[in-house]
């Protein structure tokens, strides 16, 4: 009895340290993964290393925002691969024709339609987002075959600024950080010092509730998922920087990445709980990660269930810890 009363109090601490300060074991996992692979190969974590998985982990990271911000008010969004595609493919093609400034200006323009067309049907029409933005993502695909047969003579053209943002590196640092720093400050002060951050928070936790407060919801949601293609186009020019190739399947390998790092970081599937602070760290988790297999040779394949099951397993833990489901 005496032992079943001392671990109640354990488990009730356990939960609130989970719940209060994912921080603290997110950050205290990448140490432990950072130790394990100097461990198997002695030497590899290094001032270059640490550059190249930062590098790639920005992209990873921003793609996570988009879905680190619907799941905070319980959607998803699955066109953002799609939408970062679009982008970069616009970008590109569109450069040789009119320039970089109104390449860009269109891509964005796009961007931002297809997210207004997954906002009407999940704030207007009642469509769940996981449905919805599936939808979207597979009409933006099929625009982008047709869009490719009428420019496949034009030709391509990644804007150079691009490249040195995804590429390049000043005294060692990536240029990528002159983007994502004030971005992610803006995303992590605006999720908590804004009324629309609160308003997110405030759907996800209890929507009905919401409703009866005087929050119009479908503005939310329209406001949100145009806020959400935004960022996935952002993400695709900057990704376009780094691959520097213009192709119809650049971004979507990110997509179940994207994913797997919002869950990893602490954002609740179920809505109302999470922050982007613990989704950059778990976009550097599974970049740590990916080097891992990478050194293991493990196949593509291979990878895409160990995410899936990344986020099975992180779901799981998270519903027994909070005892939510």
């Amino acid at each position: 009895m005496s032992n079943s009363m001392a671990q109640a109090p354990t488990l009730v601490n356990f939960k609130r340290v989970l719940a209060g300060n994912p921080l603290i074991p997110l950050l205290a996992l990448l140490m432990g993964l950072i130790g394990l692979l100097e461990l198997m190969q002695p030497g590899i974590v290094n001032p270059l290393w640490l550059g190249n998985t930062v590098r790639f982990a920005i992209p990873l990271a921003m793609l996570a925002a988009c879905q680190t911000l619907t799941m905070l008010t319980g959607g998803i969004d699955l066109s953002a691969g799609t939408v970062a595609t679009i982008s970069a493919f616009v970008t590109a093609t569109l450069t040789p024709q009119i320039g970089v400034p109104a390449a860009i200006t269109v891509a964005l323009l796009c961007a931002v339609l297809v997210g207004l067309l997954s906002g009407f049907g999940i704030a207007v029409c009642r469509v769940h987002p996981l449905i919805m933005t599936l939808g979207t993502g597979l009409i933006g695909v099929g625009c982008l075959l047709v869009y490719q047969r009428y420019v496949i003579s034009s030709g391509t053209l990644i804007p150079v600024f691009l490249a040195w943002l995804g590429t390049g590196r000043t005294w060692g640092v990536p240029n990528a950080l002159a983007l994502f720093v004030p971005f992610a400050a803006l995303l992590i002060w605006g999720q908590r010092r804004t009324g629309f951050g609160r308003l997110l928070y405030a759907v996800g936790a209890n929507e009905e509730a919401a409703r009866l407060s005087g929050v119009r919801v479908w503005q939310v949601h329209l406001a949100l998922y145009a806020l959400s293609a935004f960022i996935a186009g952002l993400t695709g020019l900057l990704y376009l920087g780094v691959v520097k190739t213009a192709s119809l399947s650049l971004a979507l390998p990110l997509d179940l990445p994207s994913v797997a790092a919002a869950v990893v970081g602490g954002t609740s599937i179920f809505g109302g709980r999470g922050g982007y602070g613990g989704t950059i760290v778990g976009a550097l988790i599974l970049a740590v990660l990916a080097t891992m297999l990478t050194m293991l040779q493990m196949p593509e394949g291979a990878r895409r269930i160990i995410f899936g099951l990344i986020i099975l397993l992180v779901t799981a833990i998270y519903v027994r810890a909070t005892d939510r489901g």
